[in-house]
C-alpha cells in the first residue's frame, strides 16, 4: 500500500516513514505544501498523512486545493494543532481523519488501513475472495483456513487486488501501488508475482484480461 507522507520536520518524518515501512506501507515523503499538492494531484496514492504547519503552502490550503481538483484519496491530518476549531476546520475542508502529535505509530498504521478499507467500500478488517482470506494488520493470508507464506511483494499485490476485487488493474496501476520512489521495477515483475500467487492460491483467483491487466475474481464462476 503506497502512501504519501507530508512532514517538514526531518526527525519526525524519518521516524514516521520508518515505522510505517515496518508495517508494510510503501512511503513517499515530501516536506512542503507545494510538493504535496503536486504529488497528490499526479499520483494514485492509497492515502496521505498530511501535516498542517508546512512551508510554501499550509496544510489546510493543500487540502482545499486537492479536494477542489477532485482528488478523493483518504487524507489523515497529523498536526500539533490540538484546538477544536483547528480540527473542525481541517475536517470541513476535506480531511478524513485527524490525529494530534505525538501519536503511536501502530495506531497511525491502523487508522490508515481503516481509511483505505472504507474508501474501497470494505468496512471489515479481514478481506476474503473465494477460499482466500487476507488480514492486513498481521499481514497473514489463509487458503481454506491454512496459512500461506507469501513474500512481502506478493502480499502487497494480493492486498491491492483484493481491495479492488472485480476491477481490472493495469500493470502500470499495480506498479504505482507497489513501488515507492527509487525502487527498481523489473519489466516482468508484476507477471512474476501474479504467477507465484496463482501457484500458491489457485489458478482461478486472478484472471488475466488480455491487453488490459489483471482482475481478482470474487467467486469461481468466471465472473469478476
Amino acid at each position: 500500500m503506497r502512501i504519501l507522507l507530508v512532514e517538514d520536520e526531518p526527525l519526525l518524518g524519518d521516524g514516521i516513514r520508518a515505522g510505517l515501512r515496518q508495517q508494510g506501507f510503501q512511503v513517499d515523503w515530501v516536506r512542503d505544501g507545494e510538493a504535496a499538492q503536486s504529488e497528490l494531484c499526479a499520483h494514485p496514492y492509497a492515502a496521505a498523512v498530511l501535516d498542517l504547519g508546512l512551508p510554501r503552502m499550509d496544510g489546510i490550503e493543500v487540502l482545499r486545493s486537492v479536494r477542489r481538483a477532485g482528488v478523493e484519496l483518504p487524507i489523515l491530518v497529523l498536526t500539533a494543532r490540538d484546538a477544536v476549531p483547528d480540527r473542525i476546520r481541517g475536517l470541513d475542508v476535506g480531511a478524513d481523519d485527524y490525529v494530534v502529535k505525538p501519536i503511536d505509530l501502530h495506531e497511525l498504521g491502523a487508522r490508515l488501513r481503516a481509511l483505505v478499507r472504507r474508501a474501497h467500500g470494505r468496512p471489515r478488517e479481514r478481506l476474503q475472495a473465494q477460499d482466500v482470506v487476507l488480514e492486513p494488520a498481521s499481514r497473514t493470508v489463509y487458503r481454506d483456513g491454512v496459512p500461506v507464506t507469501l513474500s512481502a511483494r506478493e502480499f502487497d499485490l494480493l492486498h491491492v487486488l483484493m481491495l479492488n476485487a472485480g476491477r481490472v488493474l493495469s500493470r502500470e496501476q499495480i506498479e504505482q501501488h507497489l513501488y515507492s520512489w527509487g525502487q527498481e521495477v523489473e519489466s516482468n515483475a508484476v507477471e512474476v508475482h501474479v504467477h507465484r500467487l496463482r501457484s500458491k492460491l489457485g489458478s482461478n483467483l486472478i484472471r488475466t484480461v488480455r491487453g488490459v491487466g489483471y482482475v481478482l475474481m470474487r467467486e469461481t464462476t468466471g465472473e469478476p
